[in-house]
């Protein structure tokens, strides 16, 4: 069985999508790989099976947004001197604390990336970061992308672009559960009778661009938004609902438990992902959505959200922080059923035979086992 050391960021109940990716990947290549998936600590553990062992480091301070915990390391090279790791699969961008564990593993683990997006926000901190990013780029044995637009729009990834070792192999889900509607969303649908249901989740963060959705809705009189997750702009979306006069019409519904995700999405008409940002640069909850024969409206942020969901086949893409361009969208499947059921039908296709979890467990497999037979 092959060894790999992963670094998820977080396991605890308010993970985001780089986080459910190592909790599939895990699941998907039970039996084939061992993991060891060593983790900042920060809250309860999550509501969703994860696989192999999950190692909890204790953080001291945060950077940027990132934790730093000094104990990752120890943690690490402890496993690997109880029993050698082949692999570590760095998932950029990664913390600092995960580089130095890198480092200190022996040259004979192999380096595999993971790349989920740039680095958008910190741009201070990426110029003294860079040159080991750069070194960690130029040293991996391989590096996983989700999508072609991965690679194409990145401006990190540019220094190696003609020479590292690409792998696309999408994130993959066990999407069955999004199959059958569930009882759950007849009863939501009941609470919501006669409104056109337009469902949004995420944490609530800055390059969500759940804002501009909220202002959309001042041009919908009919539709109404349940809005999942939380983070630390809750209030202030909270306060931009009451001030574009839209407050009644917006359910924040908070966290909502795993096992109730497929019924609301079941539930909406329309699932949203208006984020704004290269930031999101898949969008997990998209294939969910179109698991669910559901038709997504995203923004145009010319990277992997847009190869997931495409423009006129899946769903809409609108220019990105744009409410009047949302809205617009919005009523066309608003008024147009058909269209939603035809772009919903598709994406269901695309999801299942593109996104499933066992794709991606084949195709991470033949990537480790490629660098594992190269001397």
């Amino acid at each position: 069985m092959i060894r790999v050391l992963t670094f998820g960021r977080f396991a605890d109940d308010n993970f985001g999508g780089l986080e459910r990716y190592v909790f599939e990947l895990g699941r998907a290549l039970e039996g084939e790989v061992s993991f060891v998936n060593v983790v900042a600590r920060r809250g309860p553990r999550p509501d969703v099976p994860t696989a192999g062992e999950t190692v909890y480091a204790r953080s001291v301070a945060n950077l940027g947004d990132t934790p730093i915990c000094p104990g990752m390391p120890l943690h690490a090279l402890r496993r690997h001197w109880r029993a050698p790791f082949d692999i570590v699969h760095l998932q950029f961008p990664a913390d600092p604390m995960a580089h130095l564990a890198c480092e200190l593993l022996p040259g004979s683990v192999k380096r595999v990336i993971g790349w989920h997006s740039d680095i958008v926000r910190q741009q201070g901190l990426l110029r003294l970061y860079r040159p080991f990013l750069n070194y960690s780029l130029r040293r991996a044995d391989a590096i996983i992308a989700a999508t072609p637009a991965h690679i194409s729009s990145s401006a990190q990834l540019a220094p190696v672009r003609e020479t590292a070792r690409f792998h696309i192999v999408p994130y993959g889900f066990d999407l069955a559960r999004f199959r059958d509607r569930p009882a759950l969303a007849d009863e939501i649908r009941r609470r919501h009778a006669g409104r056109f249901l337009l469902f949004a989740l995420g944490r609530h963060v800055y390059y969500k661009g759940f804002e501009f959705l909220i202002r959309a809705l001042a041009s919908i009189p009919q539709a109404r938004l349940a809005l999942g997750g939380q983070g630390p702009l809750t209030p202030e979306l909270q306060r931009i609902a009451r001030e574009a006069g839209v407050a009644e019409r917006v359910e924040f519904l908070g966290r909502i438990p795993d096992r109730d995700l497929p019924a609301w999405y079941h539930a909406c008409d329309v699932f949203c992902l208006p984020s704004v940002e290269p930031a999101e640069a898949f969008g997990i909850v998209q294939v969910e959505a179109m698991a669910c024969a559901r038709p997504v409206v995203c923004c145009q942020l010319h990277n992997g959200v847009n190869w997931v969901n495409r423009d006129g086949e899946t769903g809409l893409a609108v220019p990105a922080a744009d409410p009047a361009a949302l809205a617009v969208a919005l009523t066309r499947l608003q008024k147009d059923a058909g269209l939603r059921v035809r772009l919903g039908e598709e994406g269901r296709r695309r999801a299942f035979s593109v996104f499933s979890a066992e794709a991606m467990a084949s195709g991470t497999l033949a990537v480790y086992r490629e660098v594992l037979s190269r001397l």
